[in-house]
């Protein structure tokens, strides 16, 4: 299997490649001022939203760097909802980053969680990462809950380590590793 042929399903949820007709969707979330609020950047114009999109369409994972990024598909009702991706840290290190963006209309109902968890399968289970980690803004409550509530544990706390519009704000890194995840997985 090769991540352009990725598709994985969940209770409710299918994560799969971004198709063409999915960017009215990215978009609608993407150019959301609420949704970039912890992303350090402005929300997309069409023109950018386009150009991320078509980066996006092409999940890879080959050299440090390179970023698979799946589309989440509700299945009840095929509604784009979000994205999950995978980063590749350190191939060396088999060290990977991850991250998603849940359009807000979708919020409150697990599905951050349910995506992220499939993903970090992935990643522990398929492609054999020994740590995966993620980077959030310490202000972002929502994410904090999805990170701890799949076991991922803080292991940084950076202080004004990154500037938005003039602001200084704060960064938290949580991780897990392989073993770690296969063991909560045993237990149940």
């Amino acid at each position: 299997m090769t991540l352009s042929e990725l598709r994985i399903s969940t209770d409710r949820l299918v994560i799969r490649p971004f198709a063409p007709n999915d960017f009215p969707a990215f978009f609608a979330y993407h150019r959301l001022p609420e949704v970039y609020r912890y992303l350090y950047a402005e929300p997309l114009d069409e023109v950018a939203a386009r150009t991320k999109f078509v980066k996006a369409s092409k999940p890879r994972l080959d050299e440090d760097g390179d970023v698979a990024v799946f589309a989440v598909e509700r299945q009840e009702d095929g509604a784009l909802i979000g994205e999950v991706l995978l980063k590749l840290a350190s191939r060396t290190a088999e060290q990977a980053e991850t991250g998603y963006i849940f359009n807000p209309v979708f919020a409150g109902k697990g599905y951050a969680t349910e995506a992220m968890r499939a993903v970090l399968d992935l990643g522990f289970s398929t492609l054999r990462f020994h740590r995966i980690f993620a980077r959030l803004d310490a202000l972002n409550k929502g994410s904090v809950g999805v990170v701890e509530r799949l076991g991922m544990r803080r292991e940084a706390h950076l202080i004004e380590n990154d500037r938005f519009n003039g602001s200084w704000g704060d960064e938290f890194v949580y991780a897990l590793l392989r073993r770690e995840w296969q063991e909560r997985r045993q237990a149940g």
